[in-house]
């Protein structure tokens, strides 16, 4: 069983593995080409983490349901799966930002 107090913290550390926090531990020349980052792999993986944390959520909410777990492995699944999903929003975010900002450069 999970500590309420401890969730927005779980699910902080276990974002932390899917966006520039990763890359940020291998060089940047491991990517594709000269010195570039694998842009779509990074994107990849942060889909599948945010996938896995709702399927996750909603193993969770069933065991509940079936009476094998506690509701608050529910609420922290939940909070895990809600942090994973605001991560990848900003991050589309910031993307169409920058396309944005490609965008308006005058060539």
């Amino acid at each position: 069983m999970a500590i309420p107090s401890f969730a927005a913290a779980g699910a902080y550390a276990s974002t932390q593995g899917m966006g520039a926090g990763s890359l940020m531990k291998k060089p940047l020349s491991a990517g594709m080409g000269a010195g570039g980052v694998d842009f779509q792999a990074m994107v990849g993986k942060a889909l599948e983490a945010t996938a896995d944390a709702g399927r996750k959520a909603d193993a969770q909410t069933a065991n509940v349901a079936a009476g094998r777990a506690d509701v608050v492995d529910v609420v922290t699944a939940v909070a895990e799966s809600e942090a994973a999903i605001e991560t990848l929003v900003a991050v589309r975010d910031r993307v169409i930002a920058a396309y944005e900002e490609i965008m308006r450069m005058q060539v």
